[in-house]
């Protein structure tokens, strides 16, 4: 069964994904949490990436780009603090 969303509400939750991809980056890229163990960077990586994977499955999505989203699943995975 499709999520009944509006396109507000998908738009919300493409930019969302949009955060969690400029988080993930920002923190193998060495520019966001910088203060923190690597023990939060890592579990702050995972989550996001597990955020990315589960919205990015969604049926309600047509032309949006997932290109950086797939992107950064990928590094996320690959990335350990």
């Amino acid at each position: 069964m499709a999520d009944e969303k509006t396109k507000e509400e998908i738009a919300q939750d493409y930019t969302a994904m949009g955060h969690s991809v400029d988080l993930i980056n920002g923190i193998i890229g060495g520019t966001e949490m910088t203060g923190y163990t690597a023990e939060d960077k890592q579990d702050c990586v995972d989550r996001n990436v597990a955020h990315l994977e589960l919205m990015k499955a969604k049926d309600y999505w047509t032309s949006e780009s997932m290109t950086a989203v797939d992107k950064a699943i990928t590094a996320g995975k690959g990335y350990t603090a």
